[in-house]
Order: C-alpha cells, then structure tokens, then sequence
C-alpha cells in the first residue's frame, strides 16, 4: 500500500520541526519546498540522517520544484514572514497574502485533491486567503492555531496545578490572536472542571497569558515559535491522514454555526479523512458569546483587507 504523501511548504523553523516531527511519527513519505535553493535540500538530509537514530521509516526529500509535492495528501503551509519584536500577526498581512497566493496556485496545479492546513500568520486571514484562492471544498482548508492555543493554556494549566499535560483538556475559539476565547468552563483536570481547582482570578491571568503566549515567545526569542505550531500542525494532519476523528480546536469555515457568516475562524471541529468532518456547537453563555462575537468581528476586518488584495 503507498504511504501517505505530505508536502510541507516552507523550510524555515516551523517548516524544518514539522518535517521533523512529522517524519518521527512516521505519517508518511514528506516533500519540503523552499524557494531558497539548497535551504529544504539540507533540512531533510538532516531530518532523514536521524532516521536510524529514532527509527522512522519514511523518505524525507528537500526541494525546489513543485513537481516533486504531486499528488500530495496533505499540504501544510508554513511558508510566509515570521514575527518580530514589536510585530502583531496582522502586521505581516499584505506580505504573507501574496506568498500564500502563490503557494495556493503550486497546491491546485500539483495537488488538487489535497486536504491544506496552514499555519502561516496572521492564522485566520491567510487560510481565508488559501480558501479563496484554491477554490477548493471548505471542509478541505483549515488553520492550526486551536491546536497551538490550546496546548499553551493546557501547559500553563499543568504547571500551576502540578500534573500532568495528559490530563488537561481545553476549549478555545475565536481567532488567532489577542481576542481568542480561551473557555474555563468547558476546560478540564482529568474531567474535573477547571472553575473547581483555580479561583477565578487566577484562570483570568492563565487566559491573558495563553492569549500573549505568541508574543512571549517572541519576545524572548526574537521570533517566532516554532516547536508548538510544528507539533499542532502534525497532531492535525495524523487526525486527517489516520481518520482518528480527533475533536480540536481549528480554524474552520463557519456560516450558521455560531452566527459566524461565512468565514474561518477557531472552533471545537472533528478532524479524519474528509478534513473537517463536523463542528462541534457549544451552548455559550452571554458572556462567552459576546467574546467570540468581538473575535470574529476582528477576523472579519481581516478578510475585508484579504478581499482588498488578492
């Protein structure tokens, strides 16, 4: 039986790390794209050079042409301007839409039946911009950034409480970005719910922290993450490539749901082999809706901007 084919675009950090990652799991055979001649062509060799060392069974090949990512199962987008010091996501905008064009035209070209996760910046705008430029069904586009928002408020949930990350389950929504709606009420320890171990105060600081955890990081760094986003998109495409039918937090198109309307923005979805397979409607309170409503809002000024220049 062929393996899968996954095409990452892309061989900066976030690109490299999910290759990496992707290849220790052993999801299939992986083609990384760089216009920077010999950037992809030397990450794989690397990555497939530790192959014996981890033990994974699968071909890792770094290119430049297009032609090697035919009839790709999945593609993942990494490709685009990271952040900087003093940068928000919205501030790469004009530049990532017209990479993420141009990488949208290569996937119709080579790979049209594939299923395309991106998780270039800013989240929300760019998979608006692959949706539209691809043309392609839209349960078969989507963004990872539940994945990542999820796993950061999970991990500060953890080391405040002192257990383990495998315990932790959490709900985020909205967009990517300072206004996500991280939901302390459909977040659980083991199945306790989060509002009977932590006072009120304290999840509101581990929210705001989960919300500048992208910053942060930048901050620190002087650029962005790049081992969380790598490990979201991955955990991602093995719920597609293996039909695990794992329920995440992503970026997906919503019309009725949530009274979104017609765009993509971050909700609970249940991922397998048809992409997105089902999202998962939430009963929210006043309160919670009326965050998620100001997220959307903010995503929707986005694709306005997208709208602008494609």
């Amino acid at each position: 039986m062929a393996r899968n084919k996954i095409t990452i675009v892309g061989a900066g950090n976030v690109g490299a790390t999910t290759a990496h990652i992707a290849a220790t799991g052993q999801l299939g055979d992986i083609v990384l794209i760089d216009i920077v001649a010999g950037l992809a062509e030397g990450k794989a060799l690397d990555i497939a050079e530790a192959a014996p060392v981890q033990l994974y069974d699968c071909s890792v090949t770094g290119t430049v042409d297009w032609d090697k990512s035919t009839g790709s199962d999945i593609v993942i987008i990494t490709s685009g301007l990271p952040r900087r010091p003093g940068m928000s996501r919205d501030d790469l905008l004009a530049k990532n839409v017209g990479i993420v064009k141009d990488v949208c035209r290569e996937i119709v070209k080579h790979s049209p039946d594939s299923i395309v996760i991106v998780v270039c910046n800013p989240l929300d705008a760019m998979v608006y911009a692959t949706a539209k430029t691809t043309g392609f069904a839209k349960n078969k586009i989507m963004g990872m950034a539940g994945a990542l928002d999820s796993a950061r408020f999970g991990s500060f949930i953890a080391a405040e409480l002192g257990v383990s990350v495998e315990d932790i389950k959490c709900v985020l929504m909205g967009g990517h970005g300072d206004d996500m709606v991280p939901l302390p009420r459909f977040t659980s320890v083991s199945g306790i719910p989060l509002e009977q171990l932590l006072d009120a105060e304290r999840i509101a600081e581990l929210i705001e922290r989960t919300r500048k955890g992208g910053i942060e990081v930048v901050n620190l760094l002087g650029y962005s993450a790049y081992y969380a986003p790598g490990a979201g998109a991955v955990k991602m495409a093995e719920a597609i490539l293996k039909d695990k039918k794992t329920v995440l937090p992503c970026c997906t198109y919503c019309d009725s749901e949530y009274d979104v309307g017609g765009f993509f923005v971050g909700v609970p979805a249940i991922l397998g082999t048809n992409g997105v397979e089902k999202i998962i409607e939430l009963d929210l309170n006043e309160s919670e809706r009326a965050l998620l409503e100001k997220s959307v809002d903010h995503v929707k000024s986005l694709a306005a901007k997208v709208d602008k220049l494609l």
